[in-house]
Formats: structure tokens, C-alpha cells, sequence
């Protein structure tokens, strides 16, 4: 075996275990953006362990990651928690997620092409099957929503050719969906002005209209966290 090789059972090993460490992030990162587990509840070990079926190592290596991207929080000696919310902090993370995404769109607008126009179109006509049906029937379906909805924002600036501005947008979308939960309870307006905005944000990328893009977005992201800053 060549020297500094390492031996092939050992980095299918190691390949697995990264893998596993992927999932269960994907998995943790994802139930407490969509509130499966409520701001500030207590994340015991025991429980957690048995929920993903991991090592603690694996979960404590998952768990420390949320808590650099700001999803939850560690107490010494008392483990960790999800992070809380608040109306401040959801100030602070609009403005910061609407900085980003402005960027981001008007680069994909410049860099993008035919397949970046075309997977917009598709992902916008998935969410509209959605956003078309009555509330209640919506409801239904919130999760399959959710995820059409993130793939819908992240079409518009897939073209984007910064790597650390795709990724810092992506992290301030997740923050941003964990307050989403809180306006879905309300169906006032926000079904058809919802559907409506995603359609005129669509027609501006795909005219090259950054300036039209960027306000759009920027109009779609501030009503939809005022509508939660009211309820929190």
C-alpha cells in the first residue's frame, strides 16, 4: 500500500460517518426551523439519541454546528437549547437576509442563463399549485410548501457566483423560516397576495430587471416579517 494511503475499509468508514453527520444536521437544522421542537426547549441527549438514531458523538458534533449557525444554544452544564426568538432579532435578521439576497439576485441576473431561467419557471409553477389552493387545503400541505418555497428562492439566485453570499443567504433563509411558522396561522392575505408576489418577482428576474427584482424581494420579505413581528 502506498505510504500516507489509508486503507479502503477505513475511508469507506470515515466516507459513511460524514455522510451520517450530514443527515443528521440536514434532519436536526430542518425540525427546528419548522418548530418541531418549540424556541428554547431543552434538547436532551436520551431523547435526541433515539429520534435520529445516532451516538451522542454524532449528535453533540451536529448540535454544536447549529449552534455557530445560530439555532441553538449552549448552557454550561445544562446542555443545549433551541434558540429563542424575538421581534429584535427578527429585525435584525430581515435586514441582513434582504442585504444578501439583493446582491445575490442581481448577480444571478447577470450570470444566469437559459437553464437558470428555465429551473425558475419549473420551481415557481410547483409553488404555484400550491399557493393556488384554498387556505385550508394549503394547510394540508404545508410542508411540501415549505420545501417549494425554499426552492423557489433559491432558483432566483442559483446563478449567483458567490459562494459565501449563496451561503450566508441560505443560512439567514433558514433563520428567517423558523419564524415563518407564526404567520402561517394567520390566512388574512396570505394566500393569493402571497402567490401574486412570487409571480411579479418571477416576471422582473426573468425581464433582467434588477432594480424591479431587488424591490420586489426586498417588499415580499419585510410584509412577511412585519406579519410575524404583530404575532410574536
Amino acid at each position: 500500500m502506498p505510504p500516507n494511503s489509508l486503507d479502503p475499509t477505513i475511508s469507506q468508514s470515515l466516507t459513511r460517518d460524514r455522510a451520517e453527520n450530514r443527515d443528521v444536521l440536514t434532519r436536526l437544522r430542518t425540525d427546528i426551523v419548522s418548530s418541531e421542537f418549540a424556541p428554547e426547549a431543552r434538547l436532551k441527549f436520551a431523547e435526541m439519541t433515539k429520534r435520529y438514531d445516532v451516538g451522542v458523538g454524532t449528535l453533540r458534533e451536529a448540535l454544536s454546528q447549529l449552534s455557530s449557525e445560530g439555532f441553538v444554544t449552549v448552557e454550561a452544564g445544562k446542555g443545549f437549547r433551541v434558540a429563542p426568538v424575538s421581534a429584535e432579532e427578527l429585525l435584525e435578521i430581515t435586514d441582513h437576509f434582504i442585504n444578501f439576497e439583493k446582491r445575490a439576485v442581481r448577480e444571478a441576473i447577470e450570470h444566469g442563463g437559459e437553464d437558470w431561467e428555465t429551473n425558475i419557471v419549473a420551481v415557481h409553477h410547483r409553488l404555484s399549485l400550491i399557493e393556488g389552493l384554498p387556505w385550508e387545503r394549503r394547510m394540508e400541505r404545508h410542508s411540501e410548501w415549505v420545501e417549494r418555497h425554499r426552492e423557489f428562492h433559491e432558483a432566483l439566485v442559483s446563478a449567483c457566483q458567490g459562494q459565501w453570499l449563496f451561503r450566508l443567504r441560505s443560512i439567514m433563509f433558514d433563520q428567517l423560516d423558523r419564524y415563518r411558522f407564526v404567520t402561517k396561522r394567520t390566512p388574512e392575505g396570505m394566500g393569493g397576495r402571497k402567490f401574486e408576489e412570487h409571480r411579479d418577482i418571477m416576471t422582473a428576474t426573468l425581464a433582467r430587471d434588477a432594480d424591479l427584482a431587488s424591490s420586489l424581494i426586498e417588499q415580499h420579505i419585510r410584509d412577511t416579517s412585519e406579519r410575524a413581528i404583530k404575532l410574536l
